[in-house]
């Protein structure tokens, strides 16, 4: 009877909660419930901004509702760039310009809506690779593996509930 008593006692008795094991069961426990599908989200909006603002800066023109939408009129500083600077390999350094500034332009907007999650994801890793590897080698990693880390996640795990992804693959297995 008395150890009966005991454990009751210990287990409903106040301030039980703050110890430090029961204190990071219950932050483990609260994190746990943060839906994956709001997190997915998160990191597709975290992985396309500086691909969406560098694609936005390399555009001449086509403003609209303050977005430069015109992808394929690229801006002649980013051509000059690309001639003098950046050392992408095979490619000749226009057409480098014109696909890089395509490239982050449709993956981001891939990335806002969910749409070919995996796909933007994979082609903007690819893009992390080559910026790190033939532009700015000796500096930037830093930033570069964070960005790959968040693509490598959105390639693993796609767009989650709250992209188009998800809902026309729903739409599609009901046809």
């Amino acid at each position: 009877m008395n150890t009966e008593n005991t454990t009751t006692e210990n287990t409903t008795s106040a301030g039980a909660w703050w110890r430090p094991g029961n204190l990071w069961y219950c932050f483990n426990h609260v994190c746990a419930m943060l839906p994956r599908d709001f997190a997915l989200l998160l990191g597709r909006i975290a992985a396309l901004t500086p691909f969406w603002r560098s694609a936005q800066q390399s555009i001449d023109g086509g403003g609209f509702l303050g977005i430069n939408w015109a992808f394929y009129s690229v801006d002649q500083s980013t051509i000059f760039l690309f001639q003098h600077e950046f050392n992408v390999p095979i490619l000749p350094p226009v057409f480098a310009a014109h696909t890089a500034t395509a490239a982050e332009f449709f993956f981001s907007i891939m990335l806002f809506l969910g749409l070919g999650t995996r796909l933007a994801a994979l082609g903007l890793l690819g893009m992390t690779a080559v910026i790190q590897i033939f532009v700015l080698p000796w500096s930037s990693w830093s930033v570069h593996i964070l960005w790959a880390a968040l693509l490598v996640y959105l390639v693993k795990d796609g767009g989650g509930r709250i992209a188009l992804d998800h809902w026309l693959g729903r739409f599609c297995k009901a046809g």
